[in-house]
């Protein structure tokens, strides 16, 4: 297994194209110290009351010795910071076509005594099995740091180039990179890249956030519009309420309610495109 570590600050505005590139060519790329000790500690302490150690895993696959906190902005406030972070959107704004959504946010806590997830991929909840690889990416995944990432504590682990690949095809130990990172970073990837969370040898937790990015048209993992329902999200940005899914497709009108535009259930003055002289339909 390779083990790829960054550590080294650099700015996404001078580095955006390289990033892509990187998401592009191998699949995933890194930036790194991102998140400060105070914004760590805001999102720790809002986490708190979810991470007691009391409720792990379901199965294998959510881990039998990791704790995951669903539904993160109707519990987690400062989470937002994450979703909408400049240097993320600007890069999902590229690898994916307007008025995409969000499709999970969750956090995820690692035990001392995790094991090795199965490898799997992000965008391909429901139908979207049916379009095999190899094809595009539906959407894009972050796995944000809160502990650092060390190669004992259940950092991710990734294939490199496996979002090129047939459907079929299984990787070799050789392939798998260990992503090594520290507090405050984040590994942003494209959906179709497999990965897995690592296995924890070490004696302390391993804590993540991991937003979700998918198509406008394709189902979300999480139900996000009763996840965080109007009251709830009217608190956040109009970035993160359209994400939810409090939004409509520009052009057209898919994801009214009730006729009109769904931002209504949060603001009932809110006035749409057609009354604004914008568009003709809102």
């Amino acid at each position: 297994m390779t083990r790829l570590t960054h550590c080294a600050k650099e700015g996404l505005e001078d580095g955006l194209k390289e990033h892509l590139e990187e998401i592009h060519s191998r699949g995933y790329t890194i930036l790194p110290d991102l998140l400060d000790r105070d914004a760590i500690g805001k999102m720790r302490a809002e986490l708190e009351p979810w991470l007691r150690g009391k409720k792990m895993g379901r199965n294998d696959f959510e881990g039998l010795f990791s704790e995951r906190v669903y539904a993160l902005l109707a519990k987690a406030p400062s989470i937002a910071t994450l979703i909408e972070h400049p240097s993320i959107i600007g890069l999902v704004d590229e690898l994916l076509p307007r008025n995409y959504l969000l499709s999970a946010a969750l956090a995820i806590n690692v035990h001392p005594g995790e094991t090795p997830q199965r490898f799997h991929i992000d965008d391909a909840p429901g139908g979207s099995r049916l379009l095999q690889k190899p094809r595009e990416m539906l959407g894009v995944s972050t796995i944000w740091a809160l502990d650092e990432f060390t190669d004992r504590n259940g950092a991710t682990e990734v294939v490199p180039g496996s979002h090129r690949w047939p459907e079929d095809r299984v990787p070799e130990p050789s392939e798998i990179v260990q992503v090594q990172m520290a507090a405050g970073s984040v590994v942003v990837f494209a959906g179709n890249l497999l990965h897995r969370g690592g296995a924890n040898n070490s004696e302390s937790t391993r804590l993540a956030i991991t937003p979700q990015y998918c198509m406008p048209w394709l189902r979300q993992i999480e139900h996000m519009v009763l996840a965080v329902p109007p009251a709830l999200a009217a608190r956040y940005s109009d970035r993160i309420q359209e994400m939810l899914g409090y939004n409509v497709i520009d052009p057209g009108f898919v994801g009214y309610v009730d006729g009109v535009h769904p931002k209504r259930l949060i603001n009932p003055d809110y006035e749409g495109r057609a009354r604004r002289g914008e568009l003709s339909s809102s």
